[in-house]
């Protein structure tokens, strides 16, 4: 799977666009909409000059191609579905490949564990080392919080077509009672 247009707005509306490198929370040298610049040679090579919103956007699709998709794809081992991946793909794309594959997240995810357990591992993601200190980051709760909700966003999309499909179900089948009465 590949992340989508969804996923993508959700990385960007808590990354949001910064033209020059910057050192982020937790001291990580980052550009564009949140791409971590780990080696020496790419602080370098965006050090004396700003990026545009194009190239920012090039960057986060990259690093999602390269460092986010392909983590999704081989460790999770249940089927997902699209609003899920776009869930995990902003989680990884914040904490890591390293951090998601070592995580109780994961391994609630392929054991098949309820709704009130997976939501509870995302939201204890919500720190960040400060200072040296791992401190709780407002920004990072409502981050959890979304992707949360973005994950089983399909739970409720799923109840109303069964609802759906039952209310249509129902009146074909009156349809055919009546049809058969008459």
């Amino acid at each position: 799977m590949k992340t989508s247009q969804k996923g993508i707005d959700l990385i960007k509306e808590f990354e949001s666009f910064e033209p020059n490198v910057y050192v982020d929370a937790v001291g990580v040298s980052t550009i564009g909409y949140g791409t971590a610049l780990f080696s020496p040679e790419a602080v370098l090579r965006y050090a004396n000059r700003s990026i545009t919103e194009q190239e920012a956007q090039g960057l986060l699709e990259l690093h999602l191609n390269n460092n986010v998709e392909p983590y999704i794809n081989d460790l999770v081992k249940v089927e997902l579905n699209q609003n899920q991946f776009d869930a995990l793909a902003s989680f990884i794309y914040n904490v890591g490949a390293g951090n998601f594959r070592n995580s109780t997240l994961l391994k609630r995810i392929n054991d098949g564990s309820g709704e009130n357990e997976i939501r509870y591992q995302f939201s204890r993601w919500n720190k960040g080392r400060v200072n040296g200190e791992l401190v709780e980051l407002a920004g990072l709760t409502r981050r959890r919080m979304d992707e949360q909700n973005l994950y089983f966003e399909t739970i409720s999309t799923k109840k109303k077509i069964v609802i759906v499909a039952a209310i249509v179900l129902t009146i074909i089948l009156i349809y055919l009672l009546y049809k058969k009465l008459n």
